[in-house]
Protein backbone atom coordinates (compact mmCIF):
# COMPACT_ATOMS: atom_id res chain seq x y z
CA UNK A 1 0.00 0.00 0.00
CA UNK A 2 1.23 2.86 -1.03
CA UNK A 3 3.15 5.36 1.51
CA UNK A 4 1.53 8.85 2.55
CA UNK A 5 3.87 11.54 0.40
CA UNK A 6 5.76 14.25 1.48
CA UNK A 7 3.84 17.98 1.90
CA UNK A 8 3.84 19.28 -1.58
CA UNK A 9 5.82 22.61 -2.42
CA UNK A 10 3.52 22.47 -5.45
CA UNK A 11 1.64 25.46 -3.73
CA UNK A 12 2.79 28.90 -3.80
CA UNK A 13 3.24 30.67 -0.26
CA UNK A 14 1.23 33.23 -1.82
CA UNK A 15 -1.80 31.70 -2.32
CA UNK A 16 -1.66 29.47 0.94
CA UNK A 17 -1.99 32.86 2.49
CA UNK A 18 -5.30 34.04 0.16
CA UNK A 19 -6.80 30.57 1.30
CA UNK A 20 -5.87 30.92 4.79
CA UNK A 21 -7.85 34.16 4.58
CA UNK A 22 -10.78 32.57 2.96
CA UNK A 23 -10.81 30.14 4.99
CA UNK A 24 -11.40 32.76 8.12
CA UNK A 25 -14.15 34.27 6.11
CA UNK A 26 -16.02 31.40 5.53
CA UNK A 27 -15.99 30.38 9.15
CA UNK A 28 -17.49 34.17 9.84
CA UNK A 29 -20.04 33.84 7.33
CA UNK A 30 -21.06 30.28 7.61
CA UNK A 31 -20.68 30.23 11.89
CA UNK A 32 -18.61 27.04 11.45
CA UNK A 33 -14.82 26.26 12.31
CA UNK A 34 -12.76 24.75 9.60
CA UNK A 35 -11.47 21.29 11.23
CA UNK A 36 -9.67 20.43 8.19
CA UNK A 37 -8.57 21.72 4.15
CA UNK A 38 -6.33 20.53 2.01
CA UNK A 39 -6.20 20.58 -1.71
CA UNK A 40 -8.33 18.22 -4.06
CA UNK A 41 -8.56 17.97 -7.76
CA UNK A 42 -5.95 18.34 -9.97
CA UNK A 43 -3.15 20.14 -7.34
CA UNK A 44 -3.66 16.75 -5.07
CA UNK A 45 -3.75 13.90 -7.82
CA UNK A 46 -0.87 15.70 -9.48
CA UNK A 47 -2.13 16.81 -12.82
CA UNK A 48 -2.25 20.19 -12.31
CA UNK A 49 -1.23 23.45 -14.81
CA UNK A 50 0.25 26.58 -13.89
CA UNK A 51 -3.08 27.79 -15.21
CA UNK A 52 -4.98 25.36 -12.75
CA UNK A 53 -7.62 26.58 -10.55
CA UNK A 54 -7.31 25.99 -6.82
CA UNK A 55 -10.03 23.64 -5.46
CA UNK A 56 -9.84 23.14 -1.61
CA UNK A 57 -11.97 20.31 0.45
CA UNK A 58 -13.34 21.02 3.77
CA UNK A 59 -14.07 19.08 7.06
CA UNK A 60 -15.71 21.76 9.59
CA UNK A 61 -18.46 21.85 12.56
CA UNK A 62 -20.94 23.96 13.72
CA UNK A 63 -19.52 26.57 15.85
CA UNK A 64 -22.20 25.17 18.73
CA UNK A 65 -22.39 21.58 18.53
CA UNK A 66 -25.78 21.79 20.18
CA UNK A 67 -26.52 22.51 16.31
CA UNK A 68 -27.15 19.17 15.51
CA UNK A 69 -29.67 18.43 18.05
CA UNK A 70 -31.94 20.76 16.71
CA UNK A 71 -35.20 19.71 14.29
CA UNK A 72 -33.86 22.26 12.29
CA UNK A 73 -29.92 20.96 11.54
CA UNK A 74 -27.18 22.44 10.33
CA UNK A 75 -26.15 21.76 6.19
CA UNK A 76 -23.82 18.70 6.13
CA UNK A 77 -22.47 20.12 2.89
CA UNK A 78 -20.90 23.88 1.95
CA UNK A 79 -19.66 24.83 -1.28
CA UNK A 80 -18.22 28.50 -2.32
CA UNK A 81 -16.39 29.91 -4.53
CA UNK A 82 -13.92 32.98 -4.50
CA UNK A 83 -12.85 34.75 -7.83
CA UNK A 84 -9.96 36.98 -8.64
CA UNK A 85 -6.38 36.69 -9.05
CA UNK A 86 -6.64 33.07 -7.97
CA UNK A 87 -9.81 31.13 -8.23
CA UNK A 88 -10.56 29.17 -5.46
CA UNK A 89 -13.25 26.62 -5.07
CA UNK A 90 -14.19 25.20 -1.50
CA UNK A 91 -16.14 22.35 -1.35
CA UNK A 92 -16.70 20.80 2.54
CA UNK A 93 -18.78 18.13 4.12
CA UNK A 94 -19.52 18.62 8.20
CA UNK A 95 -17.28 16.43 10.33
CA UNK A 96 -20.48 13.72 10.56
CA UNK A 97 -20.85 13.45 6.72
CA UNK A 98 -17.35 13.17 6.49
CA UNK A 99 -16.77 10.36 8.70
CA UNK A 100 -20.33 8.84 7.84
CA UNK A 101 -18.78 9.07 3.91
CA UNK A 102 -15.37 7.14 5.54
CA UNK A 103 -17.56 4.19 6.69
CA UNK A 104 -18.21 4.06 3.56
CA UNK A 105 -15.27 3.78 1.41
CA UNK A 106 -16.65 6.68 -0.52
CA UNK A 107 -13.83 7.80 -3.00
CA UNK A 108 -14.40 11.30 -2.68
CA UNK A 109 -13.69 10.97 1.68
CA UNK A 110 -10.74 8.62 0.97
CA UNK A 111 -9.22 10.79 -1.62
CA UNK A 112 -9.14 14.26 1.20
CA UNK A 113 -7.44 12.31 3.94
CA UNK A 114 -4.89 11.54 1.67
CA UNK A 115 -4.64 14.65 0.16
CA UNK A 116 -0.73 15.53 0.05
CA UNK A 117 -0.99 19.05 0.41
CA UNK A 118 -2.70 20.40 3.60
CA UNK A 119 -4.03 24.18 4.88
CA UNK A 120 -4.87 23.71 7.81
CA UNK A 121 -4.90 21.06 10.29
CA UNK A 122 -6.96 22.21 13.35
CA UNK A 123 -5.84 19.06 15.46
CA UNK A 124 -2.28 17.65 15.55
CA UNK A 125 -0.97 16.14 12.42
CA UNK A 126 -0.57 12.61 13.68
CA UNK A 127 -4.24 12.55 14.19
CA UNK A 128 -4.74 12.76 10.74
CA UNK A 129 -1.56 10.61 9.64
CA UNK A 130 -3.54 7.64 11.97
CA UNK A 131 -6.92 8.09 10.51
CA UNK A 132 -5.50 8.25 6.92
CA UNK A 133 -3.60 4.55 7.91
CA UNK A 134 -6.49 3.18 9.42
CA UNK A 135 -8.85 4.28 6.97
CA UNK A 136 -6.10 2.67 4.02
CA UNK A 137 -6.17 -0.62 6.00
CA UNK A 138 -9.83 -0.86 6.35
CA UNK A 139 -11.59 0.60 3.53
CA UNK A 140 -13.84 -1.67 1.57
CA UNK A 141 -12.52 -2.61 -2.15
CA UNK A 142 -15.95 -3.49 -3.43
CA UNK A 143 -17.15 0.24 -2.43
CA UNK A 144 -14.24 1.48 -3.99
CA UNK A 145 -14.09 -0.54 -7.10
CA UNK A 146 -17.86 0.20 -7.60
CA UNK A 147 -17.20 4.57 -7.57
CA UNK A 148 -14.50 4.40 -9.47
CA UNK A 149 -15.92 2.20 -11.88
CA UNK A 150 -19.20 4.72 -11.91
CA UNK A 151 -16.68 7.65 -12.59
CA UNK A 152 -15.17 6.41 -15.61
CA UNK A 153 -18.61 5.01 -17.51
CA UNK A 154 -20.16 8.26 -16.67
CA UNK A 155 -17.65 10.56 -17.43
CA UNK A 156 -17.47 8.50 -20.84
CA UNK A 157 -20.91 8.50 -21.86
CA UNK A 158 -21.47 12.03 -20.99
CA UNK A 159 -17.91 13.50 -22.42
CA UNK A 160 -16.36 11.57 -24.74
CA UNK A 161 -19.25 9.39 -26.50
CA UNK A 162 -20.70 10.34 -29.74
CA UNK A 163 -24.29 10.52 -29.20
CA UNK A 164 -27.65 11.96 -30.03
CA UNK A 165 -29.48 14.55 -28.07
CA UNK A 166 -33.25 14.75 -27.71
CA UNK A 167 -35.14 17.83 -27.57
CA UNK A 168 -34.97 17.64 -23.62
CA UNK A 169 -31.50 16.98 -23.67
CA UNK A 170 -30.97 13.88 -22.58
CA UNK A 171 -27.89 12.07 -23.98
CA UNK A 172 -27.95 8.82 -25.90
CA UNK A 173 -24.79 7.88 -26.85
CA UNK A 174 -24.56 5.94 -30.26
CA UNK A 175 -23.53 2.49 -30.39
CA UNK A 176 -24.06 1.72 -34.42
CA UNK A 177 -25.30 3.92 -37.60
CA UNK A 178 -26.99 2.09 -39.65
CA UNK A 179 -28.28 3.60 -43.06
CA UNK A 180 -31.82 4.83 -41.58
CA UNK A 181 -31.20 4.53 -37.98
CA UNK A 182 -29.33 4.93 -34.87
CA UNK A 183 -28.72 2.01 -32.26
CA UNK A 184 -28.13 3.85 -28.77
CA UNK A 185 -27.48 3.15 -25.23
CA UNK A 186 -30.03 4.62 -22.78
CA UNK A 187 -30.09 4.36 -19.25
CA UNK A 188 -32.13 1.89 -17.21
CA UNK A 189 -33.48 0.37 -14.11
CA UNK A 190 -32.22 -3.36 -13.13
CA UNK A 191 -30.57 -4.34 -16.06
CA UNK A 192 -27.04 -5.06 -15.45
CA UNK A 193 -24.81 -1.87 -15.63
CA UNK A 194 -28.07 0.24 -16.09
CA UNK A 195 -28.21 0.50 -19.45
CA UNK A 196 -29.82 -1.41 -22.51
CA UNK A 197 -29.90 -0.30 -26.59
CA UNK A 198 -32.79 1.06 -28.93
CA UNK A 199 -33.01 2.20 -32.45
CA UNK A 200 -33.84 5.05 -33.00
CA UNK A 201 -35.22 6.09 -36.85
CA UNK A 202 -32.45 8.85 -39.12
CA UNK A 203 -34.90 11.27 -39.54
CA UNK A 204 -36.82 11.27 -36.18
CA UNK A 205 -36.99 14.90 -35.36
CA UNK A 206 -36.67 14.82 -31.47
CA UNK A 207 -32.94 13.90 -31.53
CA UNK A 208 -30.09 15.47 -33.11
CA UNK A 209 -26.82 13.86 -34.10
CA UNK A 210 -23.98 16.03 -31.66
CA UNK A 211 -20.65 14.39 -30.03
CA UNK A 212 -19.73 16.81 -26.66
CA UNK A 213 -16.24 17.66 -27.59
CA UNK A 214 -13.72 14.99 -26.18
CA UNK A 215 -10.67 16.85 -24.48
CA UNK A 216 -7.40 16.05 -22.68
CA UNK A 217 -9.02 16.43 -19.70
CA UNK A 218 -11.83 14.33 -19.82
CA UNK A 219 -10.06 11.53 -21.11
CA UNK A 220 -7.24 11.23 -18.27
CA UNK A 221 -10.39 11.38 -15.83
CA UNK A 222 -12.03 8.41 -17.31
CA UNK A 223 -8.10 6.94 -17.37
CA UNK A 224 -7.28 7.63 -13.71
CA UNK A 225 -11.07 6.43 -12.31
CA UNK A 226 -11.02 2.96 -15.25
CA UNK A 227 -7.35 2.19 -13.99
CA UNK A 228 -8.39 2.74 -10.74
CA UNK A 229 -11.16 0.34 -10.65
CA UNK A 230 -9.47 -2.64 -12.96
CA UNK A 231 -5.82 -2.38 -10.65
CA UNK A 232 -8.00 -2.63 -7.86
CA UNK A 233 -10.28 -5.69 -8.94
CA UNK A 234 -6.60 -7.72 -10.27
CA UNK A 235 -4.52 -6.89 -7.09
CA UNK A 236 -7.61 -8.29 -4.92
CA UNK A 237 -8.31 -11.05 -7.22
CA UNK A 238 -4.50 -12.18 -7.02
CA UNK A 239 -4.83 -12.33 -3.03
CA UNK A 240 -7.65 -15.68 -4.41
CA UNK A 241 -4.73 -18.10 -3.77
CA UNK A 242 -3.89 -17.19 -0.29
CA UNK A 243 -6.06 -18.45 2.75
CA UNK A 244 -7.35 -15.80 3.47
CA UNK A 245 -8.13 -13.46 0.09
CA UNK A 246 -10.14 -10.54 1.76
CA UNK A 247 -7.48 -9.52 4.07
CA UNK A 248 -6.49 -5.86 3.90
CA UNK A 249 -3.20 -6.92 1.82
CA UNK A 250 -5.05 -8.69 -0.58
CA UNK A 251 -6.18 -5.53 -3.00
CA UNK A 252 -3.35 -2.69 -2.96
CA UNK A 253 -4.87 1.02 -2.67
CA UNK A 254 -4.10 2.63 -5.96
CA UNK A 255 -1.88 6.13 -4.95
CA UNK A 256 -3.41 9.21 -5.03
CA UNK A 257 -0.36 10.62 -6.87
CA UNK A 258 -1.54 9.54 -10.63
CA UNK A 259 2.39 9.56 -12.06
CA UNK A 260 3.53 7.67 -8.78
CA UNK A 261 0.38 5.35 -9.69
CA UNK A 262 1.78 5.00 -13.18
CA UNK A 263 5.33 4.59 -12.52
CA UNK A 264 5.10 2.24 -9.71
CA UNK A 265 1.70 0.35 -9.73
CA UNK A 266 -0.02 0.13 -13.11
CA UNK A 267 2.78 -1.85 -14.85
CA UNK A 268 1.60 -4.76 -12.80
CA UNK A 269 -1.68 -4.64 -14.49
CA UNK A 270 -1.42 -2.76 -17.74
CA UNK A 271 0.44 -3.09 -20.82
CA UNK A 272 3.16 -0.45 -21.70
CA UNK A 273 1.12 1.40 -24.67
CA UNK A 274 -1.70 1.80 -22.38
CA UNK A 275 0.80 3.37 -19.37
CA UNK A 276 2.21 5.60 -22.14
CA UNK A 277 -0.75 7.21 -23.60
CA UNK A 278 -2.02 7.65 -19.92
CA UNK A 279 1.15 9.62 -19.40
CA UNK A 280 1.00 11.60 -22.66
CA UNK A 281 -2.02 12.88 -21.71
CA UNK A 282 -1.14 13.97 -18.16
CA UNK A 283 2.05 15.54 -19.63
CA UNK A 284 -0.30 17.47 -21.70
CA UNK A 285 -2.37 18.16 -19.06
CA UNK A 286 0.39 19.43 -17.29
CA UNK A 287 1.10 21.77 -20.28
CA UNK A 288 -2.04 23.51 -19.94
CA UNK A 289 -3.16 21.71 -23.10
CA UNK A 290 -6.57 20.29 -20.63
CA UNK A 291 -9.17 21.89 -23.13
CA UNK A 292 -7.66 20.42 -26.55
CA UNK A 293 -10.10 17.98 -28.71
CA UNK A 294 -8.46 15.04 -29.16
CA UNK A 295 -10.65 12.43 -29.39
CA UNK A 296 -11.78 8.94 -28.03
CA UNK A 297 -8.29 8.15 -26.47
CA UNK A 298 -9.56 5.75 -23.31
CA UNK A 299 -11.83 3.45 -25.73
CA UNK A 300 -15.23 2.41 -24.70
CA UNK A 301 -14.38 -1.11 -23.48
CA UNK A 302 -11.71 0.13 -21.51
CA UNK A 303 -14.06 2.94 -19.68
CA UNK A 304 -16.31 0.64 -18.65
CA UNK A 305 -14.79 -1.96 -16.47
CA UNK A 306 -16.73 -5.14 -15.30
CA UNK A 307 -20.11 -4.54 -13.40
CA UNK A 308 -20.26 -7.89 -11.63
CA UNK A 309 -17.19 -9.09 -9.50
CA UNK A 310 -17.08 -11.74 -7.23
CA UNK A 311 -17.97 -10.40 -3.32
CA UNK A 312 -16.40 -13.32 -2.06
CA UNK A 313 -13.12 -11.65 -3.16
CA UNK A 314 -13.81 -7.75 -3.13
CA UNK A 315 -15.77 -7.34 -0.51
CA UNK A 316 -15.27 -6.62 3.20
CA UNK A 317 -16.93 -4.77 6.45
CA UNK A 318 -14.69 -1.59 5.88
CA UNK A 319 -14.15 0.86 8.97
CA UNK A 320 -15.15 0.23 12.27
CA UNK A 321 -17.77 3.31 13.04
CA UNK A 322 -16.50 3.42 16.99
CA UNK A 323 -13.02 3.79 15.76
CA UNK A 324 -14.16 6.65 13.09
CA UNK A 325 -16.10 8.09 16.25
CA UNK A 326 -12.63 8.00 18.15
CA UNK A 327 -11.55 9.93 15.51
CA UNK A 328 -14.33 12.53 15.55
CA UNK A 329 -13.21 13.41 19.01
CA UNK A 330 -9.88 13.71 18.63
CA UNK A 331 -10.83 16.22 15.49
CA UNK A 332 -13.32 18.17 17.35
CA UNK A 333 -11.37 18.75 20.23
CA UNK A 334 -9.02 21.13 18.62
CA UNK A 335 -11.69 23.39 17.91
CA UNK A 336 -13.99 23.03 20.74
Amino acid sequence: MPTAPAASSRVPARVRTIIERQLERIEHTHDIKVVLAVARGSHAWGGASPASDYDVGLVFAPTDLRQYAHLERPDDTLVTQFSGEDNVDYQGWSIRKFTDLLAGSNDGALDLVRSPIRYRIACEPSVLDELRAYIEHTYNPMDLYHAYRGIAASNYRKYISHHLVRTDDELFPIVDTRTDSYVVERATEGTGDGTATMTIAADDERFTETQTKPTVKRNLTIYRASMAARYLQATGECGVASDTPTSPTSHDLPALEFEQFLTEQAPAVFDTERIERTQDLLERKHRGEGDDVVGDVVGREFAHPPVDIEPAIHARSGPVPGRLDEFTDELLAAVL
